[in-house]
């Protein structure tokens, strides 16, 4: 076999890469926010698109007057085929931690951020929106 085809066949057996956090819309947890993802430059990122009255209102308390637009995942660059990491913004409280997001299927992204060098972790299931 030719070092081309040997390489032909090498692709076409390899399992096809996860795109970048399948672009398109996600409800968390309570299904209280849904987040559009898209290609933000070089890297991922996730806007708020809806929220109910008590996220905003949550949002407010913690002085995110505009949940609606914020960005709440950031600068999310692969660091393997379902694994990203940037920066996630907790609306609640008004700050951005380090987070990761893990794809768990076509359906479900499992999105995890910590306060300090991996203490105070908290993650959530996310569901994609037809």
């Amino acid at each position: 076999m030719t070092t081309f085809v040997m390489a032909i066949a090498a692709l076409l057996a390899a399992p096809a890469p996860a795109q970048a956090i399948l672009p398109g819309t996600w409800a968390n947890p309570s299904k209280s926010v849904h987040v559009a993802f898209k290609r933000c430059g070089q890297a991922m990122c996730g806007t708020i698109v809806w929220a109910n009255a008590k996220a905003k209102a949550d949002a407010a308390r913690g002085g995110t007057n505009k949940l609606i637009g914020a960005v709440l995942f950031e600068k999310f660059v692969a660091e393997t085929p379902r694994r990203w990491r940037g920066a996630v913004f907790i609306a609640d409280i008004g700050q951005r931690v380090s987070g990761t997001i893990t794809q768990e299927n076509a359906k479900t992204i499992i999105g995890e951020g910590c306060l300090i060098a991996g203490l105070g972790c908290k993650s959530q299931r996310w569901s994609r929106i037809k």
